[in-house]
């Protein structure tokens, strides 16, 4: 157990990319850490793009950027919805500022764009929005998972075993 007592929220919202979530999650409990599962909203079910559900454990409302050694943000449609809430946007901030680390894969860069962080960062996404993540100022490559400081991306489900490894590394 590598990162035993570390505690690590994994964003929610509705249509997230089911492999994005789950596979990290569950990666994340298996080496040691406390997993809590936050949304935009308290108690709710969502269901990924594939259909595969997830409960929330908290709403990002209810929880502080100190609560979190490290925030997940999966792909999909669903960093679309989370970065129109400013509870979610302060969090990844705060978790970021703080030194904690902030990972994102596939489309999940739309969040960090949102809260601020990734101008002057290196960083990778889903090709589709690479265009983003360069006219917010990241510096971005096509690499199975980019680590910067305290920054990882990664592109797609395929690059989901470097990106866990590149988390689990980053908290040991």
């Amino acid at each position: 157990m590598r990162i035993e007592g570390k505690r690590i929220a994994v964003l929610a919202e509705e249509l997230f990319e089911d492999l994005e979530l789950w596979y990290p999650l569950i990666r994340m409990r298996e080496a040691g850490a406390d997993v809590t599962v936050v949304g935009t909203t308290e108690s709710a079910t969502y269901h990924g793009k594939h259909g595969m559900p997830v409960q929330t454990d908290v709403a990002s409302k209810d929880v502080a950027p100190e609560d979190f050694d490290a925030v997940i943000i999966p792909g999909g449609y669903a960093p679309d919805q989370m970065r129109r809430h400013q509870a979610t946007l302060d969090l990844v901030l705060g978790i970021f500022e703080r030194g904690g680390v902030v990972a994102m894969i596939c489309h999940a860069g739309w969040v960090p764009i949102s809260a601020g962080i990734v101008e002057g960062k290196r960083a990778t996404s889903f090709f589709a929005i690479k265009d983003d993540m360069v006219n917010a100022g990241a510096i971005w490559e096509d690499k199975a998972v980019v680590r910067d400081g305290n920054l990882i991306s990664s592109r797609t489900p395929d690059d989901l075993p470097a990106f866990c490894q590149a988390i689990i590394d980053a908290l040991a």
